[in-house]
């Protein structure tokens, strides 16, 4: 008979061996096969002792929330698939409220991962209020290991060794992550049969989705933004405000990117991708010649992204707009604080203190600040209050964040009208940036 065990990542199997698939014959298998192995086995009538899980289950899962029609469907794709899959859904489309429907329907030991350890005081805290049980979190000073608990990324990964075999769902909010190698550990070292990944925007190449298919399962179900803006979502604008350079500031841009663009042209080496700067960024370690282009083109990048004439706009734009409650995102911490001293407005970074920041977004709540400015601390999975207008002062090409940023002010409520507006230093390159972004 064969026994099966967990060990530090690995599935083993004490006794025998089996062959699955194309795969020779072995007696060992990463752990995020346990499923497919029990299959095997019981489908080969192969005498097995499971002996791997070691989880504790919880008490009873049941709360008063209701599902939404899609989320509603969004769960039975889930479950048709096996109790395995991801979901994508605008920010605040209730991806939350999805996932906590989808414990209480197994009832089992669940491990939910996230990016940020603001985001495990945020789960912990709905979960809590949810299933009126303590909650067990990892990370940022927390170690507490309960039959539900929430972990940082990094402590998942970290202790994917320890922790792989106590839990039977795992829960990857913000799934994209696990793209990252040092992330990828914990879908492959942890045995749980059921998983469900969560994200606003899911992007990958035909590799990166391969992988998310063998490790959480493929995309189950999927909505955009104007699916549901109207009904579940607030009505929306995007506004893209092409704003030119002073004339000492355009020359100066110039300048700089020209010299870039001419060190491309000498070397013949053509930028289509993230991979092709990355080469170009490592080849500038070894070659000053591409040192300085690269230089140049980050001085010129730095006056696009962060021009004079954009903070004018804002300026004018946050006068004819006294009342809304407004979210100001940039690139570089360097603009928001210089935003923030200029224009009397609060400010949340990384290096925010916990405290100070819950205290900003409770101030914005209840009205008493009408304002923020961030960088990328918003970006992702922070419940920010209710909020109708954002502007982009700059960002990256990257259409996920472009997304997120465009979901913060998308909660709905009566009569609510969200604008987004895009600030773009126009014949500059950020026209670019603005279109990949924009391309979905």
């Amino acid at each position: 008979m064969i026994t099966l065990r967990y060990r530090r990542g690995r599935l083993v199997l004490e006794g025998g061996h089996i062959s699955m698939g194309s795969l020779e014959q072995a007696d060992e298998y990463s752990a995020h096969m346990y499923r497919d192995v029990v299959r095997h086995l019981e489908a080969t009538a192969t005498p097995y002792k499971d002996e791997a899980l070691r989880d504790e289950a919880p008490p009873p899962l049941e709360s008063s929330l209701r599902l939404r029609d899609y989320q509603s469907e969004a769960l039975a794709r889930w479950r048709t698939g096996g109790g395995r899959g991801i979901v994508v859904l605008p920010t605040g489309a209730g991806k939350t409220i999805l996932a906590i429907k989808a414990m209480e329907e197994l009832g089992c030991s669940t491990l939910i991962v996230v990016p940020t350890i603001v985001l495990v005081d945020q789960w912990r805290g709905v979960l809590e209020d949810a299933f009126k049980q303590p909650i067990g979190a990892l990370g940022g000073g927390h170690d507490e290991v309960r039959p539900l608990t929430v972990a940082t990324y990094d402590s998942a990964s970290l202790r994917a060794g320890s922790l792989g075999d106590m839990f039977r769902l795992i829960v990857f909010d913000e799934v994209h992550h696990l793209a990252a190698p040092t992330y990828r550990v914990i879908a492959e070292g942890y045995l749980a049969p059921h998983r469900l990944g969560l994200t606003a925007t899911l992007q990958a190449d035909e590799a990166t989705r391969e992988l998310y298919s063998q490790l959480v399962g493929d995309v189950v179900y999927s909505l955009d933004p104007e699916q549901l803006a109207g009904t579940h979502l607030a009505d929306y604008a995007v506004k893209t405000v092409n704003l030119p350079l002073t004339p000492q500031k355009k020359a100066q841009y110039d300048r700089d990117y020209q010299t870039y663009r001419g060190f491309l042209r000498s070397r013949n080496i053509r930028i289509r991708g993230s991979q092709d700067y990355l080469r170009f960024v490592k080849r500038s370690a070894r070659d000053p010649e591409a040192r300085r282009a690269l230089t140049a083109r980050n001085r010129a990048m730095d006056i696009a992204l962060n021009s004079g004439t954009k903070i004018a706009y804002l300026r004018s734009l946050l006068r004819a707009n006294p009342e809304e409650k407004t979210l100001i995102f940039t690139s570089h911490n360097r603009l928001v604080y210089r935003l923030s001293r200029e224009l009397l407005i609060p400010a949340i970074t990384h290096v925010t203190p916990r405290e100070e920041r819950e205290q900003i977004l409770g101030r914005f709540m209840d009205g008493t600040y009408r304002r923020i400015v961030t960088s990328r601390v918003l970006d992702e999975g922070v419940d920010v209050p209710d909020a109708s207008m954002a502007v982009i002062i700059s960002g990256s090409g990257s259409s996920r964040q472009f997304i997120q940023r465009l979901g913060r002010i998308l909660r709905k409520r009566p009569g609510k009208q969200a604008v987004l507006y895009e600030l773009v230093s126009a014949d500059t390159a950020e026209t670019h940036i603005s279109q990949r972004r924009r391309r979905r």
